[in-house]
């Protein structure tokens, strides 16, 4: 995957569950743990500012582009 998920990392360094993280910005933890997985389709604005809001950290230390060009062949036919 292009984008990788460093939520962990961040939820470590900030010493947070992610059951904490969950009340905190109003999502489940089915959800998040699909996020912290990298297996996310996509993750509304909104749920990325209150987690960046909650851990005090930015864009770039939860979610990191690898430099590659992923395709997405779902739609080709």
């Amino acid at each position: 995957m292009a984008i990788t998920v460093h939520l962990d990392e961040m939820l470590r360094a900030r010493g947070m569950t992610g059951k904490e993280l969950c009340a905190k910005i109003g999502i489940t933890e089915a959800n998040l743990s699909i996020l912290r997985s990298g297996k996310a389709n996509g993750v509304r604005f909104h749920t990325i500012n209150k987690i960046c809001y909650y851990l005090d950290c930015g864009v770039g230390d939860i979610l990191r582009f690898d430099g590659r060009l992923e395709e997405n062949h779902e739609n080709e036919g």
